[in-house]
């Protein structure tokens, strides 16, 4: 939350003093300089912690931004969850309502509030620049990074307690997350054992998206390690919605390459590509198996019951929300990575009762 300005002094250098440069010379994070220097109420911070911090910064000459100080000394009591979306995908996201569960919960728990923002992807810097600026929230959970998100700098550069609820490789950023790769080599894995050696695969979402890119690489992954063939004209990307479930299983069947089993990166697409396959005149599992991603409430009584990877979404979001805490109270932290578990739910969509060898498809 502080930016660096130039070091002052008799002494000219070229080097750009920065707050890690005092976190360092501290020993300690960047968050705990931030909350010393700025005296955040209500942070707890040992004298020795604090009385180090103080003199790094003295004897480093360490000059904070203005700006930045008056945006950090003013607690607005708001989270923000950001979600990186267009509007009208959110009205059949039904993993946002257990995500929200979580985050409420424990944010009251806090004595604060959540503040939801929904971000096109194409106007991600100003959207965030533009919560920090107007001191609308104090800390922001983001929901969904992509690869192409270089808005993400932005509020890098000036410190703001951030957490995504995913991961992004190569990123400092706290984050939860699950193994979203290794949940869906499980799940397609799963289908294999069953008898299928031609397996399609429906992403969650655009593969500039995290969760999307690490559960294709993990159906592929499984593909792969089993000797089958890896076939991209058996590979749709979808988005986000049931209807995009449906219109990606329709293509799928249109193009004629044969296959037996479908891996859906989440249940909510699940469900259009099930719609889909009765469209055709076809069942679900009789003629295509059908894996999702999610476990979603919903997921046990659709027709079939659906065999999905269970994610535990409501305690994502709170150890989301208890991380940004910890984060905003300054407290350090061996790590900022935390990834959670997930397991294989077998019902009846997959076709496992059957016991059958459905060969090659």
């Amino acid at each position: 939350m502080l930016i660096g300005c130039s070091r002052s002094g008799i002494k000219l250098t070229n080097h750009r003093v920065t707050s890690q440069d005092v976190a360092k010379r501290a020993g300690v994070s960047r968050t705990t300089v931030s909350m010393v220097l700025n005296d955040f109420p209500g942070v707890k911070i040992s004298p020795e912690t604090r009385q180090r911090v103080l003199l790094a910064a003295r004897e480093l000459n360490y000059v904070p931004d203005a700006a930045a100080q008056a945006l950090a000394s003013r607690r607005a009591r708001i989270v923000g969850l950001i979600l990186i979306r267009f509007p009208h995908q959110i009205s059949t996201d039904a993993f946002l309502t257990q995500t929200l569960d979580g985050l409420i919960s424990t944010i009251r728990q806090n004595g604060m509030r959540l503040l939801i923002d929904i971000v096109e992807p194409q106007h991600q810097k100003r959207t965030y620049l533009q919560l920090i600026r107007a001191k609308r929230i104090d800390g922001i959970i983001l929901s969904g990074p992509r690869f192409d998100d270089d808005a993400l700098n932005a509020l890098q550069e000036v410190e703001f307690p951030t957490v995504l609820l995913g991961q992004l490789p190569g990123s400092d950023f706290a984050s939860v997350d699950v193994d979203n790769r290794a949940a869906a080599y499980s799940a397609v894995t799963h289908l294999i054992n069953l008898g299928h050696t031609r397996i399609a695969c429906i992403t969650n979402a655009p593969a500039s998206y995290t969760a999307a890119s690490d559960r294709l690489n993990g159906y592929r992954k499984a593909i792969e390690d089993h000797g089958l063939s890896y076939n991209s004209a058996l590979v749709r990307y979808g988005d986000f919605d049931t209807e995009s479930g449906y219109r990606q299983m329709h293509s799928l069947l249109e193009s004629n390459v044969p296959f037996s089993a479908v891996f859906v990166g989440s249940d909510t697409l699940a469900y259009g590509a099930t719609a889909a396959i009765r469209a055709n005149g076809l069942y679900v599992p009789q003629d295509i198996a059908l894996v999702g991603f999610d476990d979603l409430p919903f997921s046990q009584f659709s027709d079939p019951p659906l065999t999905t990877v269970h994610l535990p979404a409501v305690d994502l979001a709170r150890q989301s929300a208890e991380l940004l805490f910890r984060l905003l109270q300054g407290e350090e932290m061996a790590t900022k990575q935390i990834i959670m578990e997930t397991r294989l739910v077998v019902r009846q969509s997959c076709g496992a009762q059957f016991k059958r060898n459905l060969g090659s498809g």
